[in-house]
């Protein structure tokens, strides 16, 4: 599971995550995984669910957190393969805009 530093920073930002509206898998690689349950609002961390989610979200720990600091442009590091995805590009442009 993720630190708890990572786990703060992405419950502070669960009401913007709402109008994403799907589940987005964050793949954590050695660090573990987070899963975002945005279906309904409120959105919510789960440690598992019961679907596949509609975007995976593969990125290390310390760039995700800089991504909901804003230290990370998500386009710039989405160019550079500092952030992978699979799945819906669509739910990717949401969390992206809903991060904004």
């Amino acid at each position: 599971m993720a630190s708890d530093v990572l786990e703060a920073k992405l419950e502070s930002v669960l009401p913007a995550l709402s109008r994403v509206g799907a589940v987005v898998k964050f793949d954590l690689g050695d660090d573990g995984s987070e899963i975002l349950d945005a279906r309904s609002a409120p959105a919510k961390l789960v440690a598992d669910i019961d679907v596949p989610p509609d975007c995976t979200i593969k990125i290390t720990q310390d760039n995700l957190l800089k991504l909901l600091d804003g230290k990370l442009d998500p386009m710039l590091g989405y160019t550079l393969g500092k952030i992978k995805v699979a799945g819906s590009l669509g739910v990717a442009m949401k969390l992206i805009g809903a991060l904004g």
